[in-house]
């Protein structure tokens, strides 16, 4: 099995895709005009932005997809500048690695790892 696509509730799809998109600015946006849905594509990952409802909200809810980077700093800095906050971390984990988690705008939880530097 590979993992196709992580589907982030918010109240606001506009808002929540406009979001998204300056938090992984080097994902491309795709546009589906027969569903009429957007969806950021990030190395063979579709980042689905979808409507929060009764039965899926937006928040914390247990899963958190952690994504490696490349300058880890810079990339936490960058988040925190568009509005997230530091939720958890950072610790220092196995193989020289460093992980945290950010709260985005919408109270979901976005994962970091990468190499101390």
């Amino acid at each position: 099995m590979i993992p196709v696509a992580v589907l982030i509730h918010v109240p606001d799809i506009r808002e929540g895709l406009k979001w998204y998109q300056k938090a992984f600015p080097e994902a491309s946006s795709v546009y589906y005009p027969e569903s009429d849905f957007t969806v950021l594509e990030l190395n063979s990952i579709s980042l689905e932005i979808v409507q929060a409802d009764e039965k899926v909200s937006e928040g914390k809810k247990g899963t958190v997809v952690y994504w490696f980077v490349e300058n880890w700093s810079e990339r936490l800095s960058s988040l925190e500048a568009l509005g997230a906050k530091l939720y958890r971390g950072p610790m220092v984990i196995e193989h020289g690695l460093i992980m945290c988690q950010l709260e985005d705008p919408f109270g979901n939880l976005i994962g970091l790892r990468g190499k101390v530097t």
